[in-house]
């Protein structure tokens, strides 16, 4: 309860300096409007069947995208981690794309898969895959080999182990990974709906706004609006992931990203 306390007081807080700074006439209000007038912009929004079908497409590519940075990475992750020959043969392959940035590759992304959804879809998923991907290979690093060949007296093949000890063990990570990658997907996603538009979303209607009666009050209700989208992505895999390992020592900021 305290925690949630200090947590409205930092917004209230927040919101307040934005007031006064907003009509303080230090910057002019067409640029920076006070959090009173995008709060009035982002309730008749919440009524525009347009927007909501924009934060929608926005929500569903998310979802798309951490779905298959999973299924990717994970497994990745597991082959990586528990195969050593393989994992340094392809460590200066990892190690080379890892650095690029997605929205670097938007130009070769558009080429390729022309400018609609799979596009930001493909960018998001690039960008998710390596936090949970390294938490993963950190997770096998870190697995107690007794378990390991506890689970081998027993007969369990490789695989077996793989599945059966490995993976409920390196959950806790996986799941720190899932977190930080969910919201590393979230910007990708707006940011690419910006640069590049043509798939709708957040990220295009910000760019509308911006470039067109240049009003950003609906620039700063569209920022809103993804922000409020992280803290509940982030807030909602940070309870799951107390709840299903919750026997885990790891903490929820633990892990590599």
């Amino acid at each position: 309860m305290r925690a949630l306390t200090r947590g409205l007081l930092g917004v209230a807080g927040f919101l307040l300096v934005w007031e006064l700074f907003g009509r303080s006439r230090l910057v002019p209000s067409e640029y920076f409007p006070p959090p009173s007038v995008v709060a009035v912009e982002l309730v008749k929004l919440l009524g525009d069947e347009a927007f909501l079908r924009d934060v929608l497409a926005t929500v569903l590519a998310l979802l798309i995208a951490v779905a298959l940075s999973i299924g990717i990475a994970v497994p990745l992750g597991l082959v990586l981690g528990s195969a050593p020959s393989v994992r340094h043969a392809t460590r200066a392959v990892v190690e080379f794309l890892r650095p690029i940035p997605s929205v670097a590759l938007i130009p070769l992304a558009i080429v390729l898969l022309g400018i609609g959804p799979e596009t930001k879809i493909s960018l998001a998923v690039y960008a998710a895959i390596w936090p949970i991907l390294f938490n993963t290979i950190y997770a096998l690093d870190e697995l107690d080999p007794l378990l390991v060949e506890t689970a081998r007296v027993f007969g369990s093949g490789r695989v077996r182990v793989l599945f059966s000890v490995a993976l409920p063990s390196a959950l806790p990570f996986v799941f720190t990974g899932i977190r930080l990658a969910a919201t590393t997907s979230l910007v990708v996603l707006v940011s690419v709906e910006l640069l590049a538009g043509g798939s709708g979303g957040l990220g295009q209607f910000i760019m509308e706004a911006r470039s067109g009666a240049g009003r950003m009050d609906l620039v700063l209700a569209g920022t809103v609006v993804a922000g409020i989208l992280g803290y509940l992505l982030n807030e909602g895999l940070e309870r799951a992931q107390r709840r299903w390992v919750a026997w885990s020592a790891v903490t929820p900021g633990g892990g590599r990203s």
